[in-house]
């Protein structure tokens, strides 16, 4: 079964939380999907993640690049899932029928953007109305993680 979990940003934008999330997910020897809601926001996000933080590397790329089956993550505004990931990270108001594919499903809103927030809580009812395994996860006040219940 799926896991999903939703993480509430709070102070942060996805720029800032996503790398580690993609960082922990290499880690753990995962490929990732990331699912944005626009052309625009992949190509923005995929040069912000050459170029977050000096000296890192984190291995990734879109359809301007290439080569989905050797990227470990895949950014994408289309519902695919090239990479035979089995995390996916849903962000941006974009919406994936392909839930089920996944081992874990990681969806990211902006909390202080109400449409965000009620699209959110649209996606948690419908989620659980199916059954599904349910998380969800608050930035608090320094920027880490608190699970809510």
């Amino acid at each position: 079964m799926t896991e999903i979990r939703f993480y509430h940003l709070m102070r942060g934008s996805l720029e800032d939380v996503l790398p580690r999330m993609l960082d922990l997910t290499l880690e753990r020897g995962k490929r990732a999907v990331v699912l944005l809601g626009s052309a625009e926001r992949v190509e923005a996000l995929n040069a912000h993640l050459w170029t977050f933080e000096p000296g890192s590397f984190l291995p990734h790329g879109c359809a301007r690049d290439g080569h989905a089956e050797r990227q470990p993550v895949w950014l994408t505004h289309l519902d695919e899932n090239p990479n035979g990931a089995t995390y996916l990270f849903v962000a941006d108001g974009a919406r994936s029928e392909r839930t089920g594919e996944f081992e874990r499903v990681s969806e990211i809103f902006d909390g202080r953007d109400e449409v965000a927030l009620a699209e959110a809580r649209a996606r948690w009812a419908a989620y659980k109305a199916e059954g599904c395994a349910l998380e969800y996860w608050q930035q608090g006040e320094r920027g880490g993680w608190e699970k809510k219940t």
